[in-house]
């Protein structure tokens, strides 16, 4: 089976997976969970979750417990959405990448902070020039959420996400129709 197949089944898997979560199941256990990506088997019979879950020991194992119990209730979504000769078998998977990014930003946050930094290294009033060489930004700018090209003063915000000229109908679900494999 190519290769090309199973990673459009994978991407069609954490859709619908992730849209099951997030709208249709109401197990109260299932809080604050991000599905990452999925692993499909190369018989497409079998598939790795990987999820995320904000929160602490208790709270990842209690969503992870819900997950599992409602495994046959998402497998039966993924059924409905996505027209495959076999549904996979779902396995839930905690990802601590997120987590572990956060902790290294946390402490990178505090070294900056602490003046831990080198003396190349931007921090602490130290300006920069934009790609022209013309406008100088410091980093009190860029810290309050500003980008360098957002500096020259103009208000006008563009929704970063949005395809231009490509929007759906409201009242429209984009979910429910069959995806053919």
């Amino acid at each position: 089976m190519s290769s090309r197949r199973i990673a459009k089944v994978a991407e069609a898997l954490r859709e619908t997976v992730s849209t099951t979560v997030l709208f249709e199941l109401k197990d109260p256990r299932v809080k604050n969970v991000t599905v990452l990506h999925t692993e499909v088997s190369p018989d497409l019979r079998s598939a790795r979750v990987f999820v995320s879950v904000m929160g602490d020991e208790k709270a990842q194992s209690l969503a992870l417990h819900g997950l599992r119990s409602a495994r046959g209730f998402i497998q039966a979504r993924i059924a409905d959405r996505l027209e495959l000769r076999y549904t996979p078998i779902l396995q839930f998977v905690l990802d601590p990448g997120v987590k572990l990014s956060v902790q290294a930003s946390s402490i990178i946050r505090e070294a900056l902070a602490h003046g831990a930094v080198g003396h190349g290294a931007v921090g602490h009033g130290a300006v920069e020039h934009d790609a022209a060489g013309e406008k100088p930004v410091d980093d009190e700018q860029l810290a309050a959420g500003g980008r360098r090209d957002d500096l020259d003063g103009s208000e006008e915000e563009q929704e970063p996400d949005a395809p231009a000229g490509k929007e759906a109908a409201p009242g429209t679900d984009v979910t429910a129709a069959k995806t053919k494999f």
